[in-house]
């Protein structure tokens, strides 16, 4: 045997011996935290908060743990034809990929332009939100082509498009907060040139119209299974993060804008997703709050988090009418989630470091 094959070998027990999704492939620029399901049915993670939430809990279906060795998870997209899932890696700068089939979790793209939020359109294509400089949304084509769906509105550049989703009428809405330009974790700091922080929409024959533009910090947005409603996280809301929801006119403008959630008691919304009865499943955390006043500890003044933060991280889910009734807790803060596998009943969560999945008696609305 040459010395190349032994090392091969070697290098293939080693890597088994260790385990881990990311040991053989290596796709991990950051730490990848092993996870072991729980043994037993029903998932004690599948948590009911309100009897109405059993119809959707599967008995013999448990939390796992898909992929993992991410900086920041975010906006995961599925594709049925090809079986696979879409994650960014935002921190990285990349997007990475699980494909149902084979369990690989390898890299999608590199360079990504700190992608955040991805959707797929009616036609089968990934659209995403851009955080680098470049500050846009854009559309790769069946050719791997990519297309520059907007980059500005009035002249002046957009901010850090973050979440976008895709109406029946091939229009695509995206929201526009500053997190990307805050700093050089998430992508490139920069001044921002647009007053307000919005939610815009981009018409079949591409122009670009702010739909909402009183909301501080904009983040994860869904529309209802008929689409006559709108919800969209207010990431600095007033006293807590919120979604509000619009109603919805054919001509896809919008009216009486109504409270449907407060994330009270330290609880953070971000992505989220609609499934066909209207309900919301909602990526939840910690907001990092801090006390209002600092504390005596061990005879110094500090500031403490209010609560666990451990304790929250998760999936909330709320019926329409805003009221929760179910959670599924993970060990790692949930930033955002989709739907897919074959019958669409398998909810991906993007969480910090790791991608989730868990099957449930429920199917993503669109």
């Amino acid at each position: 045997m040459t010395e190349r094959p032994r090392r091969s070998r070697r290098l293939f027990l080693q890597a088994a011996a260790t385990g881990g999704l990311a040991a053989l492939g290596a796709p991990a620029l950051a730490q990848s935290f092993p996870f072991t399901p729980n043994q037993r049915y029903p998932d004690p993670s599948v948590q009911v908060l309100d009897p109405s939430f059993t119809r959707y809990r599967i008995y013999s279906s448990t939390v796992e743990q898909v992929g993992t060795g991410m900086r920041w998870a975010e906006g995961p997209v599925y594709f049925p034809e090809g079986g696979y899932v879409l994650v960014s890696d935002i921190p990285n700068n990349r997007i990475m990929k699980f494909d149902e089939r084979t369990g690989a979790f390898t890299v999608f793209r590199a360079n990504a332009n700190y992608a955040n939020g991805n959707t797929r359109d009616r036609q089968g294509r990934l659209v995403t939100c851009e955080h680098s400089v470049t500050r846009r949304i854009t559309r790769t084509e069946s050719s791997g082509r990519i297309t520059v769906l907007a980059d500005s509105f009035e002249g002046k550049r957009l901010n850090a498009p973050n979440d976008v989703v895709v109406k029946s009428d091939d229009s695509i809405w995206f929201t526009d907060p500053l997190f990307g330009i805050n700093g050089e974790w998430e992508g490139s700091r920069a001044r921002p040139e647009q007053a307000t922080t919005n939610v815009y929409r981009i018409a079949p024959d591409g122009k670009v119209s702010a739909m909402i533009t009183d909301l501080v910090n904009p983040n994860g947005l869904a529309f209802s299974p008929d689409e006559k409603k709108l919800y969209v996280v207010e990431w600095r809301g007033t006293p807590n993060r919120s979604i509000w929801s619009w109603d919805v006119a054919a001509d896809g403008s919008l009216s009486n804008k109504t409270k449907l959630i407060d994330a009270a008691d330290q609880g953070a919304l971000d992505g989220f997703r609609v499934d066909r009865d209207g309900n919301l499943w909602c990526g939840w955390g910690s907001n990092g709050a801090l006390q209002p006043e600092p504390t005596d500890v061990n005879g110094r003044k500090v500031f403490q988090l209010r609560g666990k933060s451990e304790d929250l991280d998760g999936v909330m889910v709320f019926n329409p009418a805003g009221k929760p009734i179910g959670f599924i807790k993970l060990p790692e803060r949930c930033a955002n989630l989709t739907f897919g596998g074959p019958k669409n009943n398998r909810l991906y969560m993007a969480s910090c470091h790791s991608l989730y999945a868990l099957y449930v008696e429920s199917h993503g609305a669109t």
